[in-house]
């Protein structure tokens, strides 16, 4: 069996991880850190959860310190790329606690904030830098980071980068790495687009996959609501007045559904916060450290908005809404049962999110048992029923109009003069 003591990791790194109380590798630590530490490259198929920021940094401090470079100015010896501002923030904290005692240096660099202490802390040479592809792009244009001591590349959930329309900034971003590197991508799907780009970067990687059916089943106890649309906040409410509930993320489908969500629940006593794209980093950062650090209770969140949050004490993860797409789903409970823990996911129907939760069901395969027991419920058959909306005439049925009936929007018809 393996442990964090049998591999082959640095003595701070792995009294480290016993600090934090880990002991047994998940599976894509356990398959990744003894090829990584070999300096193989790799494909990893995993979504968040699964301990992927841990399996890729522990080889990757181990690598830097025993290599014993000193980082000359400007130049950066790691870089790990992720499409969002709180994954950023959060990979970084987590190395930081890993690296605890080792001269180690780490920065961050993203949008919406200033790039003077960016533009510093880069002066200085960096062993690990994290980073978004937009500003990355503005400072690597403007001359402030240089690759030649570069030795390990590491881009994180590829697919998402895909989705918000990044891969080609990081297409740009990879034209400038040196090609004598190690390279490790991570994707918790893997599109035909996403398995050529993986093609063009790694060199013989390892691959190591980790099925998203299983870890939706294995330690997460899901269980579905049938509830009036009218009749949402009310239940939301009713769960979280339950004292055993510590720390909920709520998933919304809208910006502006978040912020109804925590406008109820703060007239109702309950501390809550909204993380998405409205809000500035400060904001979205003071929302994230109230999260983690217990002072909050719940955190409402868009899907995009939420791939940045990796918080170990997250107990619940209640979807107000049924995602768009199925795969989110997954992703999304993927934020409770984290580091061997369990978790509970609770997911709200309403009378228009039949067809997106039967697709979540086909995606997971697997049937989500009915809570009939909370005060809200509803039988499926029984939702009230959505009245279709009457279609609205084209704009090219409204010229057709106005040109036989002489008519025009705006104008008056005129008349003749005698």
């Amino acid at each position: 069996m393996i442990t964090f003591e049998t591999l082959d990791l640095l003595p701070s790194i792995k009294k480290a991880i016993k600090d934090k109380g880990y002991e047994t590798p998940t599976p894509i630590q356990a398959q990744s850190i003894p090829f990584l530490l070999k300096g193989r490259d790799l494909l990893g198929i995993a979504q968040t959860g699964t301990g992927k920021t841990a399996a890729f940094s522990l080889p990757l401090i181990t690598k830097l310190v025993e290599s014993k470079q000193r980082v000359r100015s400007n130049q950066v010896r790691s870089l790990i790329l992720t499409p969002t501002r709180e994954l950023a923030s959060q990979i970084e904290a987590n190395i930081k606690s890993y690296s605890l005692g080792l001269k180690i240096s780490t920065s961050v660099i993203f949008g919406g904030v200033g790039h003077r202490s960016q533009i510093q802390s880069l002066k200085k040479g960096i062993d690990i830098l994290i980073a978004t592809p937009g500003r990355l792009l503005d400072l690597m244009s403007d001359g402030y980071i240089k690759y030649d001591q570069l030795e390990v590349f590491i881009l994180d959930e590829a697919d998402r980068m895909l989705d918000m329309g990044f891969i080609h900034d990081v297409r740009k971003v990879i034209k400038k790495l040196p090609p004598k590197r190690q390279t490790l991508l991570f994707s918790a799907t893997i599109p035909d687009s996403i398995l050529d780009l993986a093609n063009s970067l790694l060199n013989d990687p390892i691959k190591v996959e980790v099925s998203p059916e299983s870890l939706t089943v294995d330690r997460i106890d899901q269980t579905l609501h049938i509830v009036a649309k009218k009749n949402k906040q009310n239940l939301l409410k009713h769960i979280l007045k339950n004292k055993k509930i510590e720390a909920v993320l709520v998933f919304t489908k809208t910006k502006r559904g978040a912020n109804k969500v925590v406008e109820f629940l703060e007239k109702h006593s309950i501390s809550a916060a909204a993380i998405h794209g409205n809000k500035s980093q400060n904001a979205r950062e003071r929302a994230l450290n109230s999260f983690r650090s217990g002072k909050m209770k719940v955190l409402v969140a868009t899907d995009i908005a939420s791939r940045g949050i990796d918080v170990d004490h997250v107990s619940h993860v209640i979807n107000f809404n049924q995602p768009m797409e199925p795969e989110a789903y997954v992703h999304r409970i993927g934020r409770t049962a984290r580091a061997g823990r369990e978790g509970v996911a609770i997911s709200f129907c309403d009378e228009t999110e039949v067809k997106l939760l039967k697709a979540v069901e086909r995606f997971i395969k697997l049937t989500i048992p009915v809570d009939s027991t909370q005060p809200y419920h509803v039988e499926l058959d029984k939702l009230p029923k959505v009245e279709k909306k009457a279609k609205r005439p084209s704009q090219n049925y409204k010229r057709s109009v106005r040109r036989n009936t002489g008519k025009s929007k705006g104008r008056k018809k005129k008349t003749s003069r005698k």
